[in-house]
């Protein structure tokens, strides 16, 4: 029986499957080592499955070569530490070079061999003199990887407005597309301090968010609409979705506020010119 493991190798990033079948039962947190298109890598298992995923299923995984030791944990802890000498080094360089592109993070592979380095520029760039000085100076193979500004958030980490670690640092795996339309389902105000992120674009938050608004929403009445409580009679005013509930002005003109299941009938929506 075939078993996969699904393995990350950054918090909240891609999981990629590989066949663990002959490294026996892995379990959620082990860490193994696999081979990439940089090499051997150490991942960390988040999902085991007994089948092959049916998106994958034409795709022929990569094997799980071995579980991962302390020596191996401890040599990738070593190269976790000389990534920010590495990084500054990095500035150096490109003191020299004055490219107008912004260094933002630098990775090492398991054994040290590859070193990756992610920046973001408005412009186009050739960097090949820069990379063969960095290739010199670091004595290692590097390489440069251009990411747009919901990565560059992704990769630096921080807080978010809500006082949160960001959303996409701590959770997304792909970015995905986020509307206006979603922040306006979400009554959210459409002030772009209040729904963008510190990327300056739209909170990823409110794609996450959205699906749940939708199936709420399709139960409620929507605003305006007249409708018959265990109150009495009147029109929506005002929808809550996370409370599941709404305001409804009653004829007598109280407000009350009423869940779903004390909505009686939907008389259908307020008619033009009405009160």
């Amino acid at each position: 029986m075939v078993r996969v493991a699904g393995v990350q190798f950054r918090n909240a990033g891609r999981i990629y499957y590989f066949d663990s079948s002959a490294v026996g039962d892995v379990r959620v947190d082990e860490h193994v080592i696999v081979d990439t298109t940089r090499g051997q890598e150490v991942g960390r298992v988040v999902r085991v499955l007994d089948e092959i995923p049916l998106e994958l299923a034409a795709e022929s995984l990569k094997p799980v070569k071995r579980r991962a030791l302390a020596v191996d944990l401890a040599q990738m802890e070593r190269y976790r530490l000389r990534e920010k000498e590495a990084l500054a080094r990095c500035q150096e360089v490109l003191k020299e070079h004055r490219l107008p592109i912004k260094l933002l993070k630098a990775e090492y592979s398991f054994d040290g061999s590859h070193l990756l380095v992610y920046f973001v520029s408005e412009k186009r760039v050739d960097f090949r003199n820069f990379v063969q000085d960095l290739r010199k100076t670091l004595k290692t193979k590097v390489e440069l990887r251009q990411v747009g500004v919901r990565d560059e958030a992704k990769l630096m980490g921080g807080v978010g407005r809500c006082g949160r670690v960001l959303f996409c640092a701590s959770f997304v795996q792909e970015f995905e597309p986020v509307s206006i339309r979603m922040a306006k389902r979400q009554d959210i105000s459409l002030n772009p301090s209040e729904i963008s992120g510190v990327c300056g674009r739209l909170l990823c938050c409110l794609g996450y968010e959205d699906e749940y608004y939708r199936e709420v929403k399709k139960k409620l009445p929507q605003v305006r609409d007249l409708v018959k409580t265990v109150h009495g009679s009147g029109e929506v005013r005002a929808i809550n979705a996370l409370k599941q509930s709404v305001t409804v002005e009653l004829k007598n003109e109280m407000t009350v506020e009423v869940s779903a299941d004390e909505i009686l009938e939907v008389t259908g929506p307020k008619r033009k010119g009405g009160r």
